[in-house]
């Protein structure tokens, strides 16, 4: 006979079973009013099928538990009583046996006190500085600069967003990662373009009234009338301040578009990594964690942190974490990565399965792109050598002849060679500069 313990546990468990089984079958109803295509819809159908079928099943295992459950207790027959023997104080006697008094142990026979060695010794010394160690709270305060951009114009840039207006900034600082509320940075535009106004004023001023050569004395005033004057350099009061507004204001999005670069060289490899824990069959979200700890992908890091943030702090389940973190990721490739998660998490699917064909197609694609800087790299050598070796020399051939037949060049032969050798330098730096952002970062 089944101890009734033993009956109990086994139904607990029945009834867990039966549970787990409800809560899938809630999660496909719900997946089912959402899909449209029939195919996914006859594959949902068929879990829902298989589902129920296991619920039945596991019913009718706890109906039979139940059968043989009997809440009467079963009774005994009669017990032999067995009474204490009686003691004859007068004839038993008591013997008395004589303890020998303890011997002190010689201190040559002693055990040897144990010695700590000096590696133990500074183990327990790192283990208590370990213990000691307390975490602060850090706490992120707005900077100086931002606080008076938002006393300026913080009721600006509030009006504006209200009615609808820089909503792409919006989204850009959101993927950038950037940790700027958008009115706040909104104000932060508006504030250095003002700052850039003031600039530009005093630089407008100043090349009112002097000219800047390349001759001794290097600052020579104007000999011009002011009309003439102001229309020549009238262009510095637009210039300056437009420049300023339109580079603050794609930032975000450049810095979007650098993160999806380094994105895109972490993901193939971090998706072979997450294949092979995959394998291992332990939960989704764990995945991500174990990703985390290794420290290889300090770009990929930060998305799945603000993943986990998600599941953790705001208590959302994995796939709806997964639909947002997607819909706000700054990498195309990272987004259907977390929606093609999602989907086979919902579905049932084989992650393995799902990491290991994800995986190919990004490294796929990852070769390709490699080839295809090769292939630009090789472009611009071509182009580095026609205009930086070719078309210099060339020019300053054709400038000294110009100058020898009289046909208006007045610089001299070594203002021309000056002129060369400072616009080659200019454009190596262009070159530098150029390639090193093309450089995709290891």
């Amino acid at each position: 006979m089944i101890p009734t313990k033993d009956i109990f546990i086994k139904l607990k468990k029945k009834i867990s079973d039966e549970k787990k089984t409800l809560r899938e079958l809630d999660s496909f109803y719900s997946e089912l009013k959402k899909v449209e295509d029939t195919s996914e819809k006859n594959m949902i159908n068929s879990q829902i099928k298989s589902l129920s079928d296991s619920f039945k099943k596991t019913n009718k295992e706890i109906r039979e538990i139940l059968e043989g459950v009997s809440l009467v207790k079963s009774l005994h027959g009669p017990k032999r009583i067995r009474l204490p023997r009686l003691v004859n104080l007068e004839k038993e006697k008591t013997a008395y046996v004589p303890v020998e008094p303890l011997k002190k142990v010689p201190k040559s026979e002693e055990k040897p006190k144990k010695t700590i060695t000096s590696l133990e010794k500074r183990t327990l010394k790192r283990l208590r500085k370990r213990e000691k160690k307390v975490e602060k709270k850090r706490e992120r305060k707005a900077s100086s600069y931002v606080r008076l951009s938002n006393q300026f114009f913080g009721g600006f840039s509030s009006s504006l967003l209200k009615r609808g207006w820089f909503r792409n900034l919006k989204r850009d600082l959101v993927k950038s990662n950037m940790n700027f509320l958008t009115k706040s940075y909104l104000s932060v535009i508006f504030f250095t373009t003002l700052l850039s106004v003031i600039v530009s004023i005093f630089i407008f001023l100043f090349f009112l009234f002097f000219n800047f050569g390349i001759n001794f004395p290097f600052i020579t005033s104007v000999e011009t009338d002011i009309i003439s004057r102001i229309g020549s350099v009238f262009w510095i009061l637009i210039v300056f301040p437009l420049g300023t507004f339109i580079f603050t204001y794609l930032y975000p999005s450049l810095e979007r578009r650098s993160i999806e670069s380094k994105i895109n060289q972490e993901l193939p490899f971090a998706t072979i990594h997450m294949s092979s824990i995959s394998e291992s069959l332990v939960e989704p979200s764990n995945i991500f964690k174990i990703i985390i700890s290794t420290k290889e992908y300090p770009t990929l890091e930060r998305e799945f942190i603000k993943l986990l943030n998600e599941i953790n702090v705001f208590g959302h389940d994995l796939v709806t974490a997964l639909r947002n973190n997607a819909f706000n990721s700054p990498s195309r490739r990272l987004a259907e990565l977390f929606d093609g998660l999602a989907t086979t998490i919902t579905s049932g699917g084989d992650l393995s399965d799902f990491f290991e064909k994800r995986s190919q197609t990004l490294l796929f694609d990852y070769k390709l792109e490699k080839e295809k800087k090769t292939k630009t790299a090789e472009t611009f050598m071509d182009i580095y050598i026609s205009v930086v070796i070719a078309a210099p020399m060339i020019l300053m051939l054709l400038l000294i002849m110009m100058r020898i037949s009289g046909l208006g060049i007045s610089l001299s032969t070594s203002m021309i060679s000056l002129i060369m050798v400072l616009g080659v330098s200019a454009i190596n730096i262009i070159f530098l500069v150029f390639l090193q952002l093309r450089q995709p970062k290891e």
